[in-house]
């Protein structure tokens, strides 16, 4: 969700690319349901892992695993490091409906944190991208 938010709000100077430790393979229906409501499509997204991108610089890695500070690897390449943690909306329990208010909410949180903070240090980037990484 942190990928299709910074794409499609902040395109213009941020080029987001998301990939985590322990890849699903997928993008879960319910974050493809609670985007559709912004009106952005994440449907063709992919689950990937961060060996993909250890040899591009960086200029902002943000961590968004709410257990980041445990279980995310150290980003030994360039770029800054910020952990903006979230719980995670697919361990979220009951019916659909009240899985999906899940995501709805961390996905508020999501525009609310990362695309705050990425326009707070959108006017010192040069042209590097940033990575989201879950």
């Amino acid at each position: 969700m942190a990928e299709g938010m910074v794409n499609h709000y902040l395109g213009e100077r941020w080029q987001a690319y998301s990939a985590g430790t322990e890849p699903s393979g997928y993008v879960h229906p319910l974050a493809v349901e609670a985007m559709a409501e912004l009106g952005i499509d994440i449907s063709d997204g992919r689950s990937q892992s961060t060996d993909a991108y250890k040899d591009i610089p960086f200029d902002v890695v943000i961590t968004v695993c709410g257990d980041a500070a445990e279980n995310c690897p150290l980003w030994l390449q360039e770029g800054e490091v910020v952990h903006i943690g979230f719980a995670d909306p697919a361990k979220a329990t009951g019916a659909k409906k009240e899985q999906l208010a899940v995501f709805r909410q961390v996905r508020d949180q999501i525009h609310e944190r990362i695309t705050g903070q990425l326009e707070d240090l959108g006017d010192d980037a040069d042209d590097k991208p940033s990575q989201l990484e879950r």
